[in-house]
């Protein structure tokens, strides 16, 4: 069986937005018991992750890292069609991911206790988001 459902999400602009509740609604919906959770974002400038959800200071530091890792307007960028966030942002997009995959059992994601899904948006502006889930089983 498979279940797919495509989900719209408008970010803040940098930083993560909980996603879970929305992806856990779709697997509810799959009515599978037994399977596969796989979430995927349709977009170079923002990624997927799951990470610790009861301190946000968690995640506040991930976006420090990827600062450092990845800083706005490098001059040894030469992608900066959409300014000095652009090619940082695809950089960050690479150095985590589009897609994850969290396994279902008795019909619900099988997450961690201090586990939440984001959507991590790496531009600093707002945007529009994609995500498409996918339930197998």
């Amino acid at each position: 069986m498979t279940h797919q459902a495509i989900l719209s999400f408008r970010t803040r602009g940098r930083g993560t937005l909980d996603i879970t509740r929305e992806v856990a609604e779709v697997v509810r919906a799959s009515g599978l018991a037994c399977g596969l959770a796989q979430v995927f974002v349709q977009h170079t400038s923002c990624s997927l992750t799951i990470t610790e959800n009861a301190d946000p200071d968690v995640r506040r530091d991930l976006d420090t890292v990827m600062a450092r890792l990845a800083p706005d307007g490098d001059p040894a960028y030469r992608h900066d069609d959409e300014g000095p966030d652009d090619m940082a942002a695809h950089v960050r997009n690479v150095l985590s991911d589009t897609g994850i995959t969290i396994p279902v059992g008795g019909g619900r994601l099988l997450l961690g206790t201090w586990q939440g899904i984001y959507l991590w948006e790496h531009r600093t502006r707002p945007h529009r988001r994609t995500v498409v889930v996918t339930v197998l089983g």
